[in-house]
């Protein structure tokens, strides 16, 4: 152990060199640890279709939270805005519904905490 440290002391300098490094992944490994319970469970889904579906919704919510997003208002404001769109194949009006878009950010931001 003390030899791989010397041997890598340069790299683990960064850590105090860049106030911005953290010293551990554990923000890393709690953002994906409800993707890796899930896929557990998605192992004993019905159907791939089923699956897919699951991992897509998981996704959309991952992305809605990294971004500050109160995650059932995020939903709602979608199922309630993208029925009303003429198509959904043109990616540059469904930009307008992604997690950082200001309208989404205006309508679906997170209650502060009191």
């Amino acid at each position: 152990a003390f030899q791989y440290c010397i041997k890598h002391m340069d790299k683990f300098m960064n850590v105090l060199k860049d106030g911005r490094l953290e010293l551990s992944n554990n923000r890393a490994e709690r953002a994906v640890k409800e993707i890796v319970m899930g896929r557990k469970n998605w192992l004993f889904s019905q159907s791939s279709t089923g699956a897919k579906s699951v991992a897509i919704i998981m996704s959309i919510l991952e992305t809605a939270k990294q971004n500050g997003l109160d995650q059932f208002k995020y939903i709602n404001y979608l199922l309630d805005k993208l029925p009303n769109e003429l198509s959904l194949l043109d990616n540059q009006r469904l930009e307008a519904y992604l997690p950082w878009a200001e309208n989404v950010q205006l309508h679906c931001k997170q209650s502060p905490i009191n």
